[in-house]
């Protein structure tokens, strides 16, 4: 069986990496035979429909299952229109990971964990606004605003957290992301080689 892993790094003692369409890496590990292959997610910087396009790639590399921390609708409908499990809900490592699954402490969901573009923020700063002007004709125009909503889980939108929790998630945030930055500059530099 074939599990795809959204991952922080390229091997078995890797972070997992929270979330699905926007993640680093991709690992895709045979539970059989213990080997696994390692792809670059060209989806990460995508403007929209991450969640898709990486639920259309690791569907191609024949994954049964994915393994995940969040993952939006899209995503969840696009895997399971494939034929493709998700297990959401998962930190630690990618190897503690697979050895959950092959010992059966994992289940399967059905139904995303996060709302629609989660992973696409982080905070405060810029956004992006659309207008819709109407007069004699109709206008549409995009501006620039100042967004002020930091994009968390739908569960954790829902219920409070206490500050303590809150420090952790934005440490553990910070360190995902830090490790993101990583990849894409050393991909940046490999591409530049070129």
């Amino acid at each position: 069986m074939k599990v795809a892993i959204s991952s922080s790094g390229k091997d078995l003692d890797a972070s997992i990496d929270p979330r699905f369409g926007r993640c680093a890496y991709f690992i895709i590990a045979d539970t059989d035979d213990k080997r696994f292959e390692v792809f670059d997610n060209e989806n990460i910087a995508l403007g929209g429909g991450a969640g898709i396009q990486s639920s259309q790639f690791v569907a191609s590399k024949g994954a049964d299952v994915v393994i995940t921390g969040n993952i939006g609708p899209n995503a969840v409908r696009t895997l399971s229109a494939a034929g493709v499990q998700v297990i959401t809900g998962q930190s630690g490592t990618v190897g503690q990971a697979l050895e959950n699954f092959k010992n059966g402490k994992l289940s399967s969901s059905h139904e995303a964990n996060v709302a629609d573009h989660y992973g696409m923020g982080g905070g405060k700063g810029m956004g992006r606004g659309m207008g819709r002007g109407m007069g004699r004709g109709m206008g549409r125009g995009m501006g620039t605003g100042i967004g002020g909503s930091e994009v968390m889980p739908a569960q954790s939108q829902a219920s409070s957290v206490n500050e303590k929790e809150e420090l952790e998630n934005l440490k553990s945030r910070a360190e995902e992301l830090q490790k993101q930055i990583e990849a894409i500059e050393s991909r940046l530099k490999n591409r530049e080689k070129r």
